[in-house]
């Protein structure tokens, strides 16, 4: 049998070749990790114990597939987004850090509301909403998705993070299933990647994540161009908008806005000084 510290060694080595060899160590220790329910401090006490053959094996398929290329919170089956665990898998999209902009903001114009309605569209995993509730205890919350698969796992999340009870999960396109509800804020992180861009895109997303959750058409604005009237009509008055963004895609959401007479419209940073986040408001 190896110890603990050949089998990390072994990882690290078939890691080495795989689309991310800077994180070759890291990625080898944190699936071992994963696989014993131990943390770091605990290996560091035990790199000559040895592992099992049933654990070695289920160790080898994980390395595997992260060496195809498959994305670690998939393999896990967990993803951190605002301080919280969320179960994740290929049918949603693995929640981003720049998205945690997006709920910031959410969470500072909700500050003026003593019973805000939020709407989440799109949801996936459900990251936004369950963050939100989590953050505002007297909000009340829709979030919609066209994938059922995807409404799965969200309503898991929010179970699982305490806060099932404070949002309505609906399936349907964009805002369609919600009727004539108006809200405070309606939030959203679209598809938003061109189609052209689907080459330039890592292996780990382009193969593994649900391209549905990814692209929008060859401009990457079709989503945009539904949404931004839609959620309009939707709004209450002095109700907001707010919704991540790609790359270089500010001048064109920023006349989308404008179009449909939308006021207050800016823009928010994410920490490489990309413009990340769009917001306007309904007045």
């Amino acid at each position: 049998m190896q110890t603990l510290r050949q089998s990390v060694s072994q990882a690290e080595a078939q890691l080495l070749t795989s689309p991310h060899p800077d994180r070759a160590r890291l990625d080898a220790e944190t699936l071992l990790l994963h696989l014993l329910q131990q943390n770091r401090a605990w290996l560091l006490a035990h790199w000559d114990d040895e592992i099992s053959a049933t654990n070695t094996a289920i160790l080898n398929e994980w390395i595997a597939r992260r060496k195809a290329g498959e994305p670690l919170q998939y393999i896990l089956g967990k993803a951190e987004f605002f301080g919280l665990s969320f179960t994740v898998a290929p049918g949603v999209l693995i929640p981003r850090p720049e998205t945690e902009h997006l709920v910031e903001e959410v969470l500072r114009l909700a500050n003026d509301l003593s019973n805000p309605e939020i709407a989440d569209i799109g949801t996936g995993s459900g990251a936004i909403a369950v963050a939100l509730a989590h953050a505002l205890p007297t909000a009340r919350i829709t979030a919609t998705d066209l994938s059922d698969a995807a409404l799965k796992i969200a309503r898991q999340n929010a179970a699982d993070n305490q806060v099932a009870d404070r949002i309505n999960f609906l399936e349907g396109d964009l805002l369609t299933p919600l009727a004539q509800q108006r809200f405070s804020i309606i939030a959203s992180n679209p598809p938003y990647i061109p189609s052209l861009d689907h080459d330039s895109l890592s292996i780990e997303v382009r193969q593994h994540e649900p391209h549905s959750a990814l692209f929008a058409g060859e401009d990457g604005l079709a989503i945009y161009k539904r949404l931004i009237p839609d959620a309009r009509a939707q709004l209450l008055a002095g109700g907001w908008l707010v919704m991540e963004i790609g790359y270089g895609q500010q001048p064109a959401i920023e006349a989308l806005l404008k179009a449909s007479n939308y006021e207050e419209i800016h823009f928010i940073p994410d920490y490489q000084g990309i413009l990340r986040v769009a917001v306007a408001q309904h007045n």
